[in-house]
């Protein structure tokens, strides 16, 4: 449904406006926005599809540096237990300075001339350099914070970092165990191996580490801000992670969405209903209820389904699919499983029954707007009759490629002032723009040769649906980045949140030992 009708009960305060025992007459208000307003559609013109395939394999090998990393494997895990042992809950302010002096003192113990904590208006960032005289210089993105936790729904608590058995073989049940430690950890792994049998890595490296990804990263600029001419100066940007699923599939992500992060918060004032407390709920009666009001204005923020915005201007300014774009997107449309990617997540249909390569388009170019949380007064057990004085909602925005974060949330706040909803207060606690690096760069050529050598072409994926502060490099510095990585796991920001170790006999997912020796080939492939 691409518009919505907006009632609104008129009630006369002056004595003798309507007759005794009369109803009040509702009056409908249609929104002009509401009947105009559709979401865009993006065609794909070409059918021209990239092969990963067409790349040659990384044909090198590091015979003396994989057999370290065999040799010493159930160190290595151990290694990943002691990151995922550590709380580092950024929302929470839960061990986050003490990870953040883990992180440093790893890079010390692994012969990085420079190691330091970089304090910030919140959580402290670390920064790294090792100096191996090198032609090339890698800089490496990691975050070391993680997604809060409600143990009671673990089946391993969250923080001991058991060995699990899973589907998928043995694996590492913890917050943060894919979603990053464990892959960051596995590459610091893989640096250490080459240290121990080389003497010294094939690139020099600047890592920058920040404790708030999880809250959006309103303070990483800080820290590019101290670094910032010697960043410039790097060849490219790892990020590592788990890049396969259970079939042992790869995906490389050349993007990323933008994000807008807010509150949404109405409360008593001059419009009505309590100012400083909640009151007794019989009350509602003849009191304007706060609550009621947030829900009835973020109602005209969507269609009746939810799916469309109704914001004018919501859906301008996206930058509409490249012809490379075009082709990755018919390239990742081969893979594509409607039905596996439903059934992951408990999902029976995608909206408007999108399939294939129609719900790849949408879910790249479409901006959304999602409710994350909304509360206000007593939600305990039992019963407590009250009209709240405040209700809040916790709302972000997924940008395409060609969005700002500010001008979204400015065209927010006037669809609402327009609507009669000045006295909604929005809060901004996070945002950046989209990110996006070219499959023809140096970077993502090295990786997917590496990515080659150890099983099927992967899948190029233009853009994620997700977000992350991507920008920071391929924006303001110029730079091509690529999160990367062998190996599987699952469940970030969910309970029971796991990463493989020692898949099933004839998985084609990676290993622990075997992720590793691709981070050393990419160093390697990139050495060149």
């Amino acid at each position: 449904m691409l518009h919505r009708l907006f009632c609104v009960l008129t009630f006369c305060a002056l004595a003798g406006c309507a007759q005794e025992g009369s109803a009040p007459t509702p009056a409908k208000v249609e929104s002009a926005a509401a009947a105009t307003i559709e979401r865009p559609r993006y065609q794909i013109t070409t059918e021209a599809v990239f092969s990963a395939a067409d790349i040659p394999a990384y044909a090198g090998s590091h015979d003396a540096i994989y057999a370290h990393i065999d040799e010493h494997i159930d160190y290595h895990v151990a290694e990943l237990q002691r990151w995922l042992r550590q709380p580092s809950v950024s929302a929470q302010n839960i061990g986050v300075r003490d990870m953040a002096e883990m992180v440093r003192q790893d890079f010390v113990d692994l012969g990085f001339q420079e190691a330091e904590l970089v304090e910030t208006d919140g959580h402290p960032g670390v920064w790294g350099y090792y100096d191996a005289g090198a032609d090339k210089t890698l800089a490496v993105y990691m975050m070391y914070d993680v997604q809060p936790v409600d143990p009671e729904d673990w089946l391993s608590p969250p923080f001991e970092a058991n060995i699990v058995e899973h589907k998928a073989g043995r694996a590492i049940m913890a917050r943060g165990a894919t979603n990053q430690k464990g892959p960051q950890r596995a590459f610091l792994n893989a640096l250490a191996s080459i240290i121990a049998i080389e003497g010294k890595l094939p690139v020099n490296l600047m890592i920058t580490a920040e404790g708030e990804e999880e809250l959006g990263s309103p303070n990483y600029p800080q820290i590019v801000d101290k670094y910032e001419e010697r960043l410039k100066t790097a060849d490219g940007v790892l990020f590592p992670m788990s890049g396969q699923n259970l079939a042992g599939k790869t995906t490389l992500m050349l993007g990323v969405k933008g994000i807008v992060y807010f509150e949404a918060q109405a409360t008593g004032g001059d419009w009505g209903g309590p100012r400083t407390a909640e009151i007794h709920g019989s009350n509602k009666v003849i009191v304007d209820s706060p609550v009621w009001r947030l829900v009835k204005a973020l109602s005209t923020l969507v269609s009746e389904d939810g799916n469309t915005v109704l914001v004018p201007g919501f859906y301008d300014d996206v930058r509409a699919p490249t012809e490379e774009e075009m082709t990755l997107i018919n390239g990742l449309a081969a893979s594509w499983d409607d039905e596996m990617r439903l059934g992951l997540y408990d999902v029976d249909h995608w909206i408007d029954n999108l399939e294939g390569r129609d719900a790849i388009v949408e879910a790249i170019y479409t901006p959304s707007l999602n409710i994350d949380g909304i509360w206000g007064g007593y939600t305990g057990p039992g019963t407590k009759t009250i009209l709240p004085h405040t209700a809040t909602a916790k709302i972000d925005t997924r940008m395409p490629y060609g969005q700002d974060p500010q001008k979204q949330l400015a065209k927010i706040r006037a669809h609402l002032d327009a609507q009669g909803y000045e006295d909604i207060e929005l809060r901004m606690l996070g945002g950046y723009p989209a990110a996006q690096t070219s499959v023809d760069t140096e970077l993502v050529q090295s990786v997917i040769q590496v990515a080659n050598k150890y099983g099927d072409p992967p899948t190029v994926n233009p853009r994620i649906f997700g977000s992350a502060p991507f920008y920071q490099f391929t924006e303001r510095l110029g730079l091509p980045m690529l999160p990367a990585g062998l190996g599987h796991g699952s469940g970030a920001h969910a309970p029971n949140e796991y990463f493989v170790v020692e898949p099933n006999e004839g998985s084609d997912i990676a290993g622990l030992a075997e992720i590793e020796k691709a981070y050393v080939d990419v160093l390697y492939a990139l050495s060149l």
